[in-house]
């Protein structure tokens, strides 16, 4: 019998927090804990969509802003071996230690100085992809606009949690007035929590939408700008490839006369 009992006194109040949610309108929580207003239903789904978006294009800006740093090290390091063997080779060429002419001191001297100006152009393609793609990706990842509308975001979620637990509190305080019999004071109570309820909706609509424009407005950003970086990063490293091309065409050129000069 004590169990029906607590069984009836669950779903009276089911009914009665039910009846708070279609009376007050809102959106919050699952399908047996929510808000029936359509539009802040569709707000928190826009929020939570915005949220989701602008958290994956922060993990992919960083990772970027990481496989970025990866290929300076390495292609410093790179423009340090090409270097060192651009000056073994111009040494070898200055030298010319050979004594039966001095057709590989010329193809040497010719590499030495083509592979000096395809490092200077791997240390610009570099600096291009440090100043142009990953400092600005860093920033943004470690910017206000984001944390701000992060921020609001998650003060919109406290006061829908707030807003529940003001809802069960009006059918707690309803259940009262029912068996209160008409008493004053319970009666003021009940309407002192529904007023509360009915600020907290407010607010939390308001502030929905706020969150809603700050989110809107960084996913935007964070789309626009990472395309921007990308397409920096792809022009920097074809304009490397070009350059070097032609250095090498140059260089084939210089050692073909070099080659024909000696077999004369």
């Amino acid at each position: 019998m004590e169990a029906l009992w607590k069984q009836a006194s669950r779903l009276k109040e089911q009914v009665a927090r039910q009846g708070v949610f279609r009376q007050f309108g809102g959106a919050y929580g699952n399908s047996d804990n929510a808000f029936t207003d359509e539009s802040e239903v569709k707000l928190h789904q826009r929020l939570e969509k915005l949220y989701l978006s602008t958290r994956a294009a922060k993990h992919f800006q960083r990772d970027v802003v990481r496989g970025v740093e990866g290929y300076i090290v390495t292609g410093s390091k790179q423009v340090e071996i090409g270097n060192k063997l651009c000056d073994d080779s111009q040494k070898y060429g200055i030298e010319n230690t050979c004594t039966s002419g001095n057709t590989l001191s010329k193809a040497a001297t010719y590499y030495g100085k083509a592979r000096s100006l395809i490092e200077k152009e791997r240390g610009n393609m570099l600096k291009a992809f440090g100043t142009q793609v990953a400092e600005p990706l860093r920033a943004m990842v470690m910017g206000a606009p984001l944390e701000d509308a992060r921020h609001l975001a998650q003060r919109y979620d406290r006061m829908r949690q707030e807003a529940d637990a003001q809802v069960v509190e009006v059918s707690r305080r309803q259940n009262r007035v029912r068996e209160s019999a008409g008493n004053g004071e319970v009666i003021s109570k009940l309407e002192a929590a529904e007023f509360k309820l009915e600020e907290l909706k407010s607010s939390m609509v308001g502030l929905g939408k706020e969150a809603v424009a700050a989110m809107a407005a960084v996913e935007a950003q964070q789309q626009r700008l990472t395309l921007q970086r990308l397409i920096a990063m792809v022009e920097a490293e074809r304009t490397y490839h070009q350059k070097v091309l032609e250095i090498l065409d140059h260089l084939e050129e210089e050692h073909t006369e070099t080659l024909n000069a000696s077999v004369k």
